[in-house]
């Protein structure tokens, strides 16, 4: 008879570009998901939930780098009802193509503008790599209705407010400020008439100026150069007078506001569109200044260049500006942690009719990742405190006092694991990072009393003090089983709780 096989127990690790969250990182994270939608609710957002899976149809072929959109995002087909096939679904790969069909679906009963924001974790089937996921959560807010530059304008002042709430002081960070119809009129000083693939080259090579510089930008723009590993690369074969006023617009960032959209007008040259994005610029940079916010904390920068296909105006991103160390020991910028434009194309996709609509769209596992690395945020989460278990037939009596604990407001539990051993149920309290241990005993029961340990004080006296500091600074206190709440809460607040 043969042997039966045994089935293989399944592995216990995540899967390839996904990553478990535990404490402290789900709080902080809770945290400044709070902090986010108070600012936005205080501009009058309101909160939106959609559903996580969405139609492929409905998503669009918006995701990056992509033809279609199930070769971006996990999705599936349904079974086939009948002659008609199934749907497919796929995980939304952002907060935005959601919003357009939740506004397509439902533009009749909404208020016009709509204004919302939505939080929440999106997906994408892209390749993982060091500090880049397939899940991340993304904090977005939306207006959808208006086509007034003074919508975009708000969205930047917010983002700005929003940056501060979370702890990015004011000179760490600058909203930088550009206008896709600025790119679109100096396509036209160009001179490139209908060659879309010549402009979709120079697209390409623009988005390339921060890491090639100006005249990086020339060189490819004209026959081409050699990159940093010594292979030449093609140029767009432009003459230098069909590639200056890319140059010029690249370039035109001045030393505030003004000079910087002078040097843009100059770029534009005769360009209407390009004028006209110029003016929205101008606009912004006045409705902005009115409010308080100067180029401290936002600025006109045309070398803010995002989603060529996608936006239709005004687009901004948020930078971080201070230094920080890479895994090699480098400094280094961190960059940018939100950004986004206006996109007046999307809810037409729906409706057939144009619907002008501004957002942004902030990562939150970047800002957090930087306040991280800036000592701001971090470390191990606080635990409860623990009260331990004397006598396992007096459960009763522990359970009263973890309930009059968190009927004050302060965070409790009973040890749950085998009370045999008292220090084992130290040692949990220790790993669960818990501030105090209560302790009560036949004998504490008897006298009316409850031991509690300072576990915070006593670790720093075990650390550090000599055998007499030890025992003139006492980290466990003896109370009255009255008391017990009121010298918890006394020890909780010198521990700065």
């Amino acid at each position: 008879m043969a042997k039966v096989k045994k089935t293989p127990r399944p592995k216990a690790e995540t899967p390839k570009g996904f990553r478990d969250y535990f404490g402290a990182e789900v709080t902080e994270r809770s945290e400044m998901l709070q902090k986010i939608a108070g600012v936005y609710h205080r501009y009058g957002f309101e909160a939106l939930e959609s559903s996580a899976v969405e139609t492929v149809e409905a998503l669009g072929k918006f995701l990056p780098d992509v033809d279609r959109p199930n070769e971006g995002v996990f999705a599936w087909q349904e079974d086939a009802e009948g002659d008609k096939p199934g749907d497919w679904l796929a995980l939304r790969y952002d907060l935005t193509a959601p919003l357009a069909r939740v506004y397509a679906q439902h533009r009749n009963d909404l208020p016009t503008p709509y204004r919302r924001f939505a939080m929440g974790p999106v997906w994408r089937n892209e390749k993982p790599g060091p500090g880049r996921f397939r899940q991340f959560y993304q904090c977005d807010a939306d207006t959808v209705g208006s086509g007034s530059v003074a919508a975009d304008a708000e969205i930047c002042a917010m983002l700005s407010d929003t940056l501060e709430e979370v702890g990015i002081p004011r000179g760490d960070y600058v909203v930088r400020v550009n206008n896709r119809k600025v790119l679109n009129g100096v396509l036209e000083a160009m001179g490139l008439g209908d060659d879309q693939d010549r402009k979709d080259a120079v697209l390409r090579t623009i988005d390339k100026f921060d890491k090639v510089g100006e005249e990086g930008v020339r060189q490819l723009l004209g026959k081409g150069r050699l990159d940093a590993s010594g292979a030449y690369i093609d140029g767009v074969g432009l003459s230098d007078e069909q590639a200056a006023p890319v140059v010029a617009f690249l370039t035109s960032k001045g030393a505030d506001n003004a000079e910087t959209l002078a040097n843009l007008s100059d770029a534009v040259g005769a360009s209407e569109v390009g004028a006209q994005g110029v003016a929205e610029l101008r606009e912004i940079a006045d409705l902005l200044a009115a409010g308080g916010y100067g180029p401290d904390r936002i600025v006109i920068d045309p070398s803010v260049v995002r989603g060529l296909g996608y936006y239709t105006g005004p687009v901004f991103e948020a930078e971080l500006t201070f230094e920080i160390l890479d895994e090699k020991g480098r400094p280094r910028q961190f960059g940018s942690v939100a950004g986004g434009g206006r996109y007046d194309d999307l809810v037409k996709r729906f409706t057939g009719q144009e619907v002008p609509a501004t957002g942004v769209s902030i990562g939150v596992d970047r800002l957090l990742a930087a306040l991280r690395a800036k000592g701001r945020m971090g470390g191990t989460a606080q635990g409860p405190v623990v009260v331990t278990v004397m006598d396992r037939d007096r459960m009763a009596d522990y359970q009263a006092m973890v309930a009059e604990l968190r009927g004050a407001g302060i965070r409790a539990e009973v040890y749950l694991g085998n009370p045999k051993n008292f220090g084992n149920q130290l040692k949990y309290a220790d790993k669960r990072n818990s501030p105090i241990a209560v302790i009560e005993g036949g004998a504490e029961k008897d006298a009316g009393v409850v031991q509690i340990k300072d576990l915070i004080l006593g670790a720093e006296i075990a650390k550090n003090a000599t055998l007499e500091e030890w025992k003139d600074r006492p980290s466990q206190y003896e109370v009255p089983r009255a008391d017990l709440v009121a010298k918890v809460r006394e020890i909780l607040e010198s521990q700065g709780q």
